[in-house]
């Protein structure tokens, strides 16, 4: 079943938070001059588990990855920003949010292009493990974790919705 652990010690999100970037090389790009939206997942998801894994110290894989929304077209040259942070935590699992931005390194001018939900289960010899809890803070992390909670909520009433209808067929 589960692997238990002691109590585990809250953490703060920002103690696992992750920023990256990237250059738009020319293999990035489709045949309309903007990059592909499988690579900027890629990046998302990379991001994205690196601070599930700060955050819980373990192997995570990931489960879920709610909409991805692309906002603005990323261009050839652009400098492209992806940060990640652990926005709510339950028993084995933890949802990151991952926010991207492009940079024209011309002119500096920065726009919001995509954001993600992804849902990590951490891991201990293959099974899952308990994750510590997230310390929230400030009034955005009180509202990120409330939102998240609300999402994990409708995920799971949603995966159950389907389980059901499965079983039916």
């Amino acid at each position: 079943m589960i692997a238990r652990m002691k109590k585990l010690q809250g953490k703060f999100a920002s103690e696992s938070q992750v920023e990256v970037t990237h250059l738009v090389q020319p293999s990035n790009i489709n045949a309309i001059g903007t990059i592909f939206g499988g690579t900027v997942m890629s990046w998302i998801d990379l991001a994205a588990a690196a601070c599930a894994n700060r955050h819980t110290r373990s192997v995570c894989v990931t489960a879920s990855m709610d909409a991805l929304d692309f906002l603005a077209p990323i261009h050839l040259g652009d400098i492209v920003i992806i940060r990640a942070q652990v926005n709510y935590t339950h028993n084995t699992s933890l949802e990151v949010g991952v926010r991207v931005e492009s940079e024209n390194p011309l002119t500096g001018e920065t726009r919001h292009t995509a954001s993600a939900y992804l849902t990590f289960v951490a891991l201990s010899k293959g099974k899952p493990t308990a994750v510590p809890p997230l310390t929230v803070k400030t009034a955005i992390e009180k509202q990120r974790y409330k939102e998240a909670e609300q999402r994990r909520e409708f995920r799971m009433s949603s995966l159950n919705r389907r389980k059901s209808e499965k079983a039916k067929k």
